[in-house]
């Protein structure tokens, strides 16, 4: 198959992803963390505080400070039991119990790994894996890498003003066990969404960070010890507490460089053992072929990327009333925010509420990255589109957020639930009971034409950044999302006019009142 023909597949044909006799073995399933075995590891303090509110630019980290960033990025942060709708009425009391952490995932399956590079005053100089499972980090690599980092991105961060850096991976296995090739899509989303949690919580943190897509990745997997057979670096996001500005993505030109292999000459191999569980793991050729014809070997001039090609036609526009940005404790949002599955409840949505919600979610989305070169403001690759339902004061109807104008502009009149229900393979969520029916948009070649195939995992990631900020605001005014790719993009494509447009659905979100359904849930914090 074409790599062309399987990146068709994820997004329109998704039953074509998985071999119909395909079964999945629960019993034999990954961990959802990685396990390193025999190397040293340095515990991380429990006490983690119990609330985030806006951080000044502050001093550079210590130890005890860096632990409590990790927890509340990707730690483990609860563990509910509950009882699957499909035994409910069966004779069958089996409980579904999962470890949970800030950010969704497709399954609870959590596919991303978080490694570190950190240069702190009572830690030695080293790379590092975020043992999850344990809240501790282990060491992969000892001492001062900035030039290697330097390098690696292209000469375009300066490491040495940055007390560290974050590397978001992907373990293929990990959820490829359960969605076969169509993992591939909810990897990059995965990425995404920890990213966008990231970047909240850096904020909160009173940490400056910046978003790279684009490095050697050969030589990043490197410094990691990583196999790119079972994982690979999806991005890289220096850290600083610098006033000035260590990124140096304005440059339109890349200087003359290394090549990945003559960085991973630098460097001793290392190999790590570590622990999955699985005694039994299946080929994934497709996903390693991906990750190969989206690897950089060197650098080329940065591109410039373009605004997405949304043209507004002269139809009915409603004019959102103005409201201040959110203010909340990010911690608090953050154990609150819950995807409901058939927990929706119908409720009428109030203009300002809306308002907030769309304005809060597109205004924290703005971030520093190698993609919008010596553009002053963030280009948007991806866009929100909404199919409304009691809204008070607006016609049910199709409607893109333009948020420069901080208004909906309508595609389509008309109630669509029908539409998007008939849609959904899996009927776990009832849309005739959730008021907001988001769609997040962008680029029908998924960047492919811009940046190869590398573009399409950008794509997702940046797609998912935008989720989890759109979660985060919808979880901060009382209400709750689920992140959907069991979705028809065609129907969605033609309700919003999307194909002539050139661009695409990557994930719906029904957005809504919920209750509460029947599970134990308890936090796992100080």
């Amino acid at each position: 198959m074409s790599l062309e023909a399987f990146l068709h597949n994820l997004h329109y044909d998704i039953e074509k992803t998985k071999p119909p006799e395909a079964v999945v073995d629960w019993e034999d399933g990954p961990l959802a963390y990685k396990l390193y075995r025999g190397l040293p590891v340095v515990p991380l303090s429990p006490a983690v505080p119990l609330t985030l509110v806006d951080g000044e630019a502050s001093e550079k980290p210590d130890l005890h400070r860096m632990g409590h960033f990790l927890w509340y990025i990707y730690g483990l942060t609860g563990l509910s039991q509950s009882v699957p709708v499909s035994n409910l009425m069966m004779q069958n009391d089996g409980l579904l119990q999962l470890y949970r952490r800030f950010v969704p995932s497709g399954g609870a399956l959590y596919p991303s790994e978080i490694y570190v590079y950190l240069k702190l005053e009572d830690l030695p100089e080293g790379v590092y894996h975020y043992d999850v499972a344990h809240h501790r980090l282990v060491l992969l690599r000892e001492g001062n890498f900035d030039s290697y980092l330097v390098q690696s991105l292209g000469n375009r961060c300066d490491v040495s003003a940055c007390f560290g850096a974050v590397f978001v991976s992907t373990m293929f296995w990990k959820n490829f066990f359960k969605y076969n090739n169509f993992s591939y899509r909810l990897q990059g989303l995965d990425a995404g969404v920890l990213i966008g949690q990231l970047l909240e919580v850096a904020k909160r943190f009173g940490f400056t960070s910046g978003v790279h897509f684009q490095f050697l990745d050969r030589a990043m997997n490197h410094l990691l010890g990583l196999s790119e057979q079972e994982e690979s670096v999806y991005a890289v996001i220096p850290l600083s507490v610098e006033l000035a500005n260590p990124w140096l993505v304005n440059r339109n030109e890349v200087e003359e460089g290394s090549s990945a292999a003559e960085l991973c000459r630098e460097l001793a191999t290392v190999h790590h053992d570590h622990y999955i569980r699985s005694r039994t793991v299946k080929a994934f050729p497709m996903l390693i072929k991906m990750n190969e014809s989206s690897l950089l070997e060197s650098f080329r001039p940065s591109l410039q990327m373009e605004e997405g090609r949304i043209v507004h036609r002269e139809v009915q526009a409603v004019v959102l009333p103005c409201v201040k940005r959110l203010s909340y404790d990010l911690a608090t949002v953050s154990r609150k925010r819950f995807s409901p599955d058939g927990d929706f409840v119908m409720g009428k949505i109030g203009q300002e509420q809306l308002a907030v919600l769309l304005q809060e979610a597109t205004a924290s989305f703005r971030y520093r990255n190698d993609l919008d070169g010596a553009q002053e403001k963030h280009v948007s690759r991806v866009s929100l589109y909404v199919c409304l339902h009691n809204v008070d004061g607006i016609p049910d109807g199709a409607y893109h957020y333009d948020n420069t104008a901080h208004m909906l502009r309508r595609v389509r009149q008309g109630d669509h639930r029908l539409r998007l229900q008939e849609g959904m393979p899996s009927d776990n969520v009832n849309l005739y009971q959730v008021p907001l029916c988001f769609h997040v948009a962008g680029d029908r070649d998924h960047l492919t034409t811009a940046l190869g195939f590398r573009g399409y995992r950008i794509q997702q990631m940046e797609a998912g950044m935008l989720v989890q900020r759109l979660l985060l605001a919808a979880s901060a005014i009382g209400i709750g999302g689920h992140p959907l790719l069991g979705f028809d993009a065609r129907v969605c494509d033609e309700i919003y006019e999307m194909t002539s447009q050139g661009i695409t659905s990557l994930i719906q979100i029904p957005v809504g009142p919920y209750r509460d359904c029947p599970r134990l849930a308890g936090g796992v914090h100080s």
